[in-house]
C-alpha cells in the first residue's frame, strides 16, 4: 500500500466506534463522522461533520459505512456520492443487517443465501448493499458487506432492563434470534480490512441462535435475580410498537461458518453466555 493506512468511518455509532478504537491501536490514522456530535470519540480519532468528510476521501485508504438508509436511499451516498467517484480507496466496508434475509420460518441461512427482505426496511438495506458494492466496483476497491445480527455489548445488553426492573420474558418456543458482541464486530471488521478477495458477504452472528427468553433467564441468573415475568408472544405483540412487531415477525437462524473460515478467526464470544459474562466482568 503506497498510502499510510487511514480509516474513514461514516458514522461513529456503537459498533463503528469500537472498530475505530481497534484501528487506532493497529496503527491506522482514523477519522470519524458524527452528525450530532460525539461526547468522547476514542483517543486518536479525529472527528468531523459528515459534510466535511469529503476532504478526507483522498487520503483514506479504507472506508466504513453503516448509516441506515431512509426512504430516499443511503444518506452517505446521497451526501458524498459524487465526490467519492474521484477517489480510490483500497477497501470499502458496509455495515448491513442479517434482516436482509427476511423470514425463513425458523430455517437456516448462510452467506450464500439470497436476500429475501420481508419489509421495507430490509428492502432499503438490500438496495444500499447494491449501491455500495457498485461504487466499490467502479473505484476498483475491495468491498465487504458485513451483515450484523442483533448487536449487544457493554452498555447495550439485557442487563440494563433487568436492573431497571422493566424486563419481561416473551415466550415464543422455537423463535430464535442471532446475536453478535460488539467486540466480535470490531475484530471481524479489522480482519476484513486486512485483506481478502473482493465482493464478500460476511455474516456476523454468533454460533448459537437462541430464544429471547433464554438469554434473559441467563442474564438474570448471572445477576442473582429471579427471572422476570413471562408473557406469551401473542399477548406481548398487542403492546409492542410497530418496530417491535416487525422484529418478531421474522424467524431465522444465521450461520457464520463461511465468514469465520474466510477471516480465519473464531468469535471471542461464540454464544450469548460468554458474551454476557464478559460484559459483567467489564462492569457492564
Amino acid at each position: 500500500m503506497s498510502r499510510p493506512p487511514h480509516l474513514l468511518v461514516f458514522g461513529l455509532g456503537y459498533s463503528a466506534t469500537a472498530v475505530a478504537a481497534c484501528a487506532v491501536r493497529a496503527g491506522y490514522r482514523v477519522t470519524g463522522t458524527s452528525r450530532h456530535g460525539h461526547a468522547a470519540p476514542p483517543s486518536g480519532v479525529t472527528l468531523v461533520r459528515p459534510e466535511e468528510a469529503g476532504a478526507c476521501l483522498g487520503s483514506a485508504t479504507h472506508w466504513l459505512a453503516g448509516a441506515p438508509p431512509d426512504a430516499d436511499g443511503d444518506p452517505i451516498l446521497r451526501l458524498l456520492g459524487p465526490e467519492m467517484q474521484h477517489h480510490r480507496p483500497v477497501w470499502i466496508g458496509y455495515f448491513s443487517t442479517t434482516g436482509v434475509y427476511g423470514d425463513r420460518d425458523g430455517g437456516w441461512v448462510d452467506e450464500s443465501s439470497a436476500p429475501a427482505p420481508t419489509g421495507p426496511r430490509g428492502q432499503r438495506r438490500v438496495a444500499a448493499e447494491r449501491d455500495w458494492a457498485a461504487l466499490a466496483s467502479r473505484l476498483g476497491a475491495r468491498c465487504d458487506l458485513l451483515r450484523l445480527a442483533g448487536i449487544y455489548g457493554p452498555g447495550r445488553s439485557v442487563f440494563d432492563a433487568l436492573r431497571a426492573g422493566d424486563s419481561r420474558r416473551v415466550l415464543a418456543p422455537g423463535h430464535c434470534f442471532g446475536r453478535i458482541h460488539r467486540d466480535d464486530i470490531a475484530g471481524a471488521t479489522m480482519a476484513a480490512m486486512a485483506g481478502g478477495p473482493p465482493g464478500r458477504v460476511l455474516n456476523l452472528s454468533d454460533d448459537l441462535p437462541a430464544e429471547s427468553a433464554a438469554v434473559i433467564e441467563e442474564a438474570a441468573r448471572l445477576l442473582g435475580l429471579p427471572p422476570p415475568p413471562a408473557v406469551p408472544l401473542a399477548e406481548a405483540l398487542a403492546t409492542m410498537s410497530p418496530m417491535g412487531r416487525s422484529f418478531w415477525s421474522e424467524n431465522r437462524k444465521v450461520s457464520s461458518r463461511l465468514t469465520r473460515e474466510a477471516l480465519q478467526r473464531q468469535w471471542r464470544h461464540p454464544t450469548y453466555r460468554e458474551g454476557l459474562r464478559a460484559i459483567l466482568a467489564a462492569g457492564g
